[in-house]
């Protein structure tokens, strides 16, 4: 199953993760793919904001993964940026197995590299037109451009999870233009 959906700015690229993330359950792992800012941690934000979790939520370029607490009673969220895992022991000392039943998980960077952890999981591949091929100039990245979510759903969980995500969207876009 795929979808797509147009993200005209930063704030609605939050406001979609919010949605994602009221929608995510223990267990739920998710691949964001794109390039260098393109949204993946602005919406990860938005995840944590939805799923209830608390604190400040940043990239875990340095770290690699970051574990965030629920303290609302939900699941927990672990939030991995794999850019600089190049082989499975490395994804596999991360131990990500161990906590993926008891949280979700959302890897930047994820593709090609995670997809061992689970045969259900949701990749969403961030595509933006600005500041997104190498070589471009570094200010680019800061421009804030429309971005298009290509959502591709593995296995029944996935697909579920991207119907209701795809429902609520429709009916908050709904609202916008009705405003």
């Amino acid at each position: 199953m795929t979808q797509t959906f147009s993200i005209p700015d930063a704030d609605t690229m939050h406001d979609f993760g919010i949605i994602l993330g009221k929608n995510l359950r223990a267990g739920d792992l998710v691949m964001l793919n794109g390039p260098l800012g393109a949204g993946k941690t602005t919406l990860t934000r938005g995840i944590a904001e939805g799923m209830g979790v608390k604190g400040r939520v940043t990239s875990p370029t340095f770290v690699i993964a970051n574990a965030h607490r629920n303290v609302s009673g939900g699941p927990d969220l672990v939030h991995v940026d794999a850019y600089r895992l190049d082989s499975l022991e490395e994804i596999d000392a991360l131990d990500l197995d161990s906590s993926l039943e008891d949280s979700a998980t959302v890897v930047e960077w994820g593709e090609g590299k995670v997809e061992v952890l689970s045969e259900d999981r949701l990749l969403l591949a961030i595509h933006r037109p600005v500041g997104s091929n190498e070589g471009e100039e570094v200010e680019e990245l800061f421009v804030d451009s429309p971005r298009t979510i290509e959502a591709v759903a593995h296995g029944v969980r996935a697909e579920q999870l991207l119907a209701d995500v795809e429902a609520s969207w429709d009916k908050t876009q709904d609202g916008r233009e009705n405003s």
